[in-house]
């Protein structure tokens, strides 16, 4: 069973999950409560999917600091670790 963590988080068993998973507080916090609501989107794609252009825009709209000089390797993880 899942601790409550509170009325801020509306799905604690996925948020647990997420946490497990290594995803920081923020981060599975949003994606718990989105999926509770019922507006997380399905249709995003798999960051290794994109151009490295769509990546760098990724970057540059998150804040990723030192982006121009990333691989495409680099980006995708900076993104995923962002957060």
């Amino acid at each position: 069973m899942a601790r409550d963590h509170g009325a801020q988080i509306k799905d604690d068993a996925l948020y647990e999950d997420l946490r497990k998973q290594g995803q920081s507080k923020e981060k599975a916090a949003r994606i718990a409560n989105a999926k509770a609501k019922g507006s997380l989107d399905h249709k995003a794609t798999h960051l290794e999917d994109r151009t490295k252009n769509d990546l760098l825009a990724e970057a540059r709209k998150i804040g990723i600091e030192g982006r121009s000089k990333m691989s495409k390797g680099e980006l995708i993880e900076a993104i995923r670790g962002h957060g």
